[in-house]
């Protein structure tokens, strides 16, 4: 990215003024009325340089809302993003450079490595699910188990990480799972809904789910489904599901899936493979902040 440091007010803002703003709500929450060891101890003009370092191996992600606290904190200070996201760093490697007024580099620095820990662990730990499915060509997903009001940051990390996104929220897919289907008296309301469905939003999305194969030839039947989630099925359950394959429906896996096992899952010829564990099962990386003094 070149020697030279950028004005981080220069920047877009990342966060959608319309949406919470996780960045805000986590800096109120942690700076509330004031820093008061920082405004204390430091001098008020005193300016300095910090470096945000891997202290191990990681896939990098979240540093554009790592540069916003930053931002945020104080729209004067510069700063210097090394990595890009998706980056493989290690020990050592800076993944940050930012300038600017003590008290405000130390006021966000709490904030700024909780986003960039958290979302390079969930980068980590994705890389290394597509790593281990090899060269099977199945994508991995995500699902919505995200931190609250960090959907948006975590689901970007994934997609830092190699994987693809699941549907985002409850508005921009359909995913019918088994709580919703006790509310249908039987597979020939079901299948009129889905009928009435496509009719009315023909470019959506729509999914189902599947406890057992005989649920998939059922589902395999009813037109205008696009994917059949296989929950918690073996590897051979999972074959046997793709065998009744009809048309272009396509088919995910879903439940137990664990970095031990997800190559023989991908091995099932399955289209898709979504994993929870990415997001809320991810362990934050260690990376620290270092500042120097700067004369003057």
């Amino acid at each position: 990215m070149g020697d030279a440091f950028i004005k981080l007010s220069d920047q877009s803002n990342p966060m959608n003024p319309d949406r919470y703003d996780p960045i805000a709500a986590a800096l109120k929450e942690d700076i509330g009325q004031g820093d008061i060891t920082t405004d204390f101890f430091v001098p008020e003009t005193l300016r300095t340089a910090g470096r945000i370092i891997a202290r191990e191996k990681a896939i990098v992600a979240g540093t554009g809302a790592t540069a916003e606290v930053f931002r945020q904190v104080d729209p004067s200070m510069d700063a210097q993003i090394t990595r890009r996201e998706g980056d493989e760093v290690v020990a050592g490697d800076v993944i940050i450079e930012v300038r600017g007024l003590a008290r405000s580099i130390l006021k966000a620095e709490r904030v700024a490595l909780n986003f960039l820990q958290r979302l390079c662990g969930i980068a980590t730990l994705t890389r290394q699910f597509v790593d281990a499915v090899g060269q099977h060509p199945v994508k991995i997903l995500d699902t919505r188990k995200t931190t609250p009001g960090l959907r948006t940051l975590e689901k970007a990390a994934v997609l830092a990480g190699g994987a693809g996104n699941h549907r985002f929220g409850l508005y921009d897919m359909v995913l019918v799972k088994d709580n919703h289907l006790t509310t249908f008296e039987g597979l020939s309301s079901f299948a009129d809904r889905i009928k009435q469905l496509r009719q009315e939003r023909p470019n959506i999305r729509i999914e189902v789910e599947a406890d057992d194969l005989e649920q998939v030839r059922a589902f395999v039947e009813i037109d205008g489904i696009d994917v059949i989630m296989l929950d918690n099925m073996t590897p051979a359950q999972i074959r046997e599901a793709i065998a009744l394959k009809k048309d272009s429906v396509e088919f995910e896996a879903s439940g137990g899936i664990t970095l031990k096992n997800v190559n023989r899952f991908a091995a099932t010829g399955v289209d898709y493979i979504s994993i929870g564990s990415l997001t809320h099962a991810a362990r934050a990386i260690d990376i620290g902040l270092e500042m120097t003094h700067v004369p003057g």
